[in-house]
């Protein structure tokens, strides 16, 4: 049977200068071969597309090593093993793990990389498990709760509120009774914040100042701040942190297509004045307490606590403009990548 597939894959072909362009891709086709003892067969259905793939391009030291050039596009997904001749996995099961940017992977069912685990869609849509059920929910449960240190009752502000990361920070901070500040780009964003996810305030920052936002909806200042954009936007929280904040490096969206050095924080001093605290989050960190996680905030959904919005786009073919939706703004809730139909 799978002599017969095609494999369709998207490879880094280049390393991107500023945005990836369409040049910087190789779309590939290629025969899925046999299954050797103890391998399985993954048919993609979706991918998750995050702001962490633009780092994975460039070369150099960071916490995972790079693509490399010809290598196919890393990315984590959700599919549906259609064959198998491993015990751990039987056709039909539903895995979530390292899938990368193609139509099916094969290989190990113990690859440590790939690391496959199932996942219930009767539990949760399989959509979910790309979102707070996998790992933009993590990065967001424990950078928050093992790093940011959420207190009852203290201010808790969130850059790319609407995002995946963000929006699950803010209803986890709010379950620990917080004061949640989020920041987003647009009024349909900021609405959707309060209104849908429970934020008490959010600040648009393309219609204002994001620092008279502070000022407005933060009054006793700025505990956590959860921070996924950098640069000017964490310059403006940090003229507003507490005593003893503490500020979770997740991301930095803003700086991760420049062409000249990135913008480090110009108002880092407040760190020393405040004696706060500023720490970088990896999310592979807790991989061994996923399921603490995750079954949280099942349980908090199931109980209408606790609620995600993914933006889904159809066809792996519009992979590349996909992915530049992240650094343009236009994606409005977590970016996935639809490849197949679930019963397909």
């Amino acid at each position: 049977m799978t002599t017969t597939l095609a494999n369709q894959q998207f490879r880094l072909a280049a390393r991107p200068v500023g945005l990836p362009k369409d040049s910087d891709w190789q779309r590939t086709s290629e025969p899925v071969r046999e299954l050797a003892d103890g391998e399985i067969l993954v048919k993609v259905l979706y991918l998750s597309l995050d702001p962490a793939m633009r780092g994975w391009m460039n070369e150099g030291k960071s916490y995972i090593p790079p693509v490399g050039i010809g290598e196919v596009m890393r990315a984590g997904g959700i599919g549906r093993v259609v064959a198998s001749k491993s015990p751990k996995f039987a056709v039909g099961d539903f895995v979530s793990g390292g899938t990368g940017v193609q139509e099916y992977w094969i290989g190990a069912a113990d690859d440590k990389t790939a690391a496959f685990y199932k996942v219930d869609p009767k539990a949760a849509p399989l959509p979910k498990y790309l979102n707070a059920l996998g790992m933009p929910g993590m990065t967001a449960y424990f950078g928050l709760l093992e790093v940011g240190q959420p207190k009852a009752g203290e201010t808790v502000v969130v850059s790319g509120a609407a995002g995946a990361v963000g929006q699950t920070v803010g209803q986890v901070a709010k379950q620990r009774g917080c004061r949640v500040v989020g920041i987003a780009g647009g009024r349909e964003k900021c609405d959707f914040v309060v209104n849908e996810l429970g934020f008490d305030a959010c600040i648009d920052y393309k219609t204002g100042s994001v620092k008279d936002g502070l000022k407005q909806h933060c009054p006793k200042g700025v505990d956590v701040y959860f921070d996924n954009v950098g640069g000017d936007i964490l310059d403006a929280v940090l003229t507003r942190i507490n005593r003893k904040a503490r500020i979770v490096i997740c991301g930095a969206i803003s700086q991760y297509n420049n062409t000249t050095p990135v913008k480090g924080p110009a108002n880092y001093l407040s760190l020393l004045v405040n004696r706060a605290r500023m720490e970088g989050i990896v999310v592979f960190d807790w991989a061994d307490r996923y399921h603490e996680g995750a079954a949280q905030m099942a349980q908090w959904m199931k109980e209408g606590n606790f609620k995600t919005r993914e933006d889904i786009v159809d066809g792996l073919e519009n992979f590349p403009q996909t992915l530049l939706m992240l650094f343009e703004g236009r994606n409005f809730g977590k970016l996935i990548l639809k490849v197949a139909d679930e019963n397909s």
